[in-house]
């Protein structure tokens, strides 16, 4: 169960790192170089979709990491 639940605890947290590397800042970093071009062709609206998305997928993630880290400090 342990090994289980570390294993599902670090995919939880490559998925989480990736989610918040995609998202855009103030600056539009990584996310803005790489859908910059989509937002041009596809219009403003469906970037702030995806941006929605990637928030929500943050938090969600957010979540069940701290859920997965308490559990994990309980059962050792």
């Amino acid at each position: 169960m342990e090994t289980f639940l570390t294993v599902l605890l670090i995919i939880n947290a490559l998925a989480l790192i990736t989610v918040v590397l995609l998202q855009s800042g103030k600056s539009a970093g990584l996310s803005g170089a790489i859908t910059g071009g989509a937002e041009q062709l596809f219009g403003k609206q469906k970037a702030r979709g995806v941006d929605a998305v990637l928030l929500k997928s943050t938090t969600v993630l957010g979540i069940v990491f701290f859920i997965l880290s308490v559990v994990l400090a309980y059962i050792y």
